[in-house]
């Protein structure tokens, strides 16, 4: 059968998950932030339901395995809990945490499933954060100490490493917007944490390919800043944006510098991190093999209608305001504007500026509320979420023709998970979860996909 939509050979289907929105607390020896910021704020989590169960991988992990299997994953992309792995984030490993993550990783090879695994998704040690977190350039050490570790551990098995999750969230939710923890409203703090945290990236990167054999990257939410119009302000509010919010970290992981006109603007508003001798070097030396791409939606903006207050706090928003295309297609659980040419606008755009990097889309997903409202003889009838997939590969498929090096999808998430402050209240897997038994049950786009993954590709 000739397919409308096919895929290069080998193409990556599977599924994204995280250890802190997945795993549960069984048998982790210390906190992460997630854990004390729910333990003193139980109040900011959706319907006060916190991180301590979740979706019960740590026990389960074995059915979640081969489910992934019977639905036609060749990939699955997860997490390792740093603060799980070596408690309080230094010292010595736990060794039930070794015998999970393997066990873990020995399953998904057994099904013919490559492991891919992130080091840090948001899920900061504690005792950590009490000594400051990305600010303090100490966490580095431990952070790339981490590495090595689990390197040493997994990487006989595991040879495609990502460092980072979309290292801007906590830099936006911790330190500029307060929606993650340490709630702090600090630019020059947040602009710290971020450049520590690429510097603890290039590090990893250094270390790895100094001693291990296989691939490193990263994992970055690409948003596409689209101005209002043409109009030379307009443009100028996306270019600065686009600089803030993706190319802050795209460019050191690729290119191994950042972009000059970003550097120009915080040193203009005196905002540049505190740096040291030697990091530009590793910067630069240490790009990524590979960069994992996460795309949910785009960003549309505009020139400001209002001057910013010259006596608050310094924020990216005093060049930009956020713009409200008329007639755009909504999620209206998430809030989330539906713009499926993004996906294709971002592979263009690395092909054009980054060098075609090897890339893969590591997340997308729809998130919505209240599901049960969709179950006809026992399964959820998510043809929503299928439209929103098949819509999606559809310009992907495009950007593969026109020569992008893209080398798989894969969906966020594979069973409904824990989601930082908003728990359990936007699904978005492949598997229901029933937060009371835990029982796991396939919706719709389980059997959709397996045929996907199957033919490796589809028709319309």
């Amino acid at each position: 059968m000739t397919l409308h939509y096919s895929f290069p050979k080998d193409f990556w289907w599977g599924s994204a998950a995280s250890a802190t929105q997945t795993e549960g607390a069984t048998n982790k020896k210390s906190k992460t932030i997630w854990d004390h910021w729910y333990e003193t704020e139980p109040n900011r989590f959706f319907e006060g339901v916190g991180p301590e169960v979740t979706s019960d991988f740590y026990n389960r992990y074995k059915e979640d395995i081969k489910n992934m299997k019977a639905i036609g994953h060749n990939t699955f992309r997860m997490s390792i809990s740093w603060a799980r792995l070596i408690p309080n984030g230094v010292g010595k490993v736990d060794q039930d945490a070794v015998n999970f993550y393997n066990d873990v990783i020995d399953e998904l090879i057994k099904h013919d499933i490559e492991p891919f695994v992130n080091l840090f998704h948001f899920d900061m040690p504690l005792a950590l954060q009490e000594k400051g977190g990305w600010e303090n350039r100490e966490v580095i050490d431990a952070f790339v100490d981490y590495a090595e570790k689990a390197f040493d551990l997994f990487g006989d098995r595991v040879k495609t490493w990502f460092t980072f999750n979309e290292p801007i969230v906590p830099v936006e939710g911790g330190y500029l917007y307060d929606f993650h923890y340490p709630n702090i409203v600090d630019a020059k703090k947040a602009i710290q944490v971020a450049y520590h945290t690429m510097i603890a990236h290039a590090k990893a990167v250094e270390l790895y390919h100094a001693r291990f054999d296989g691939k490193i990257g990263i994992v970055l939410n690409l948003t596409p800043s689209y101005p209002r119009s043409q109009n030379p302000k307009d443009l100028k509010a996306s270019h600065i944006c686009d600089l803030f919010f993706n190319r802050s970290f795209l460019d050191p992981a690729v290119k191994g510098e950042y972009p000059e006109d970003l550097i120009q603007l915080l040193s203009e508003y005196d905002h540049l991190p505190t740096t040291e001798k030697g990091d530009a070097e590793l910067l630069k030396n240490n790009t990524v093999d590979l960069l994992g791409v996460n795309y949910y939606q785009p960003r549309r903006v505009k020139a400001k209608d209002y001057l910013p207050n010259p006596n608050s706090p310094f924020m990216p928003d005093w060049f930009f305001d956020n713009y409200e295309m008329p007639g755009r297609k909504m999620n209206p659980y998430r809030g989330w504007e539906i713009y499926e040419k993004g996906i294709y606008d971002i592979m263009i755009n690395l092909k054009e500026n980054y060098g075609n990097i090897e890339s893969f889309i590591s997340e997308n997903g729809m998130g919505v509320q209240n599901e049960e409202r969709f179950i006809e003889n026992g399964r959820i009838e998510d043809d929503y979420r299928i439209d929103f997939i098949k819509e999606h590969l559809k310009w992907l498929h495009k950007a593969i023709q026109e020569g992008c090096q893209v080398k798989g999808y894969h969906l966020w998430t594979f069973m409904d998970n824990w989601s930082w402050m908003n728990a359990y209240k936007n699904r978005y897997g492949f598997f229901s979860v029933n937060l009371e038994t835990q029982e796991r049950t396939a919706k719709k786009s389980a059997s959709w996909f397996k045929d996907v993954s199957e033919q490796n590709g589809f028709n319309d």
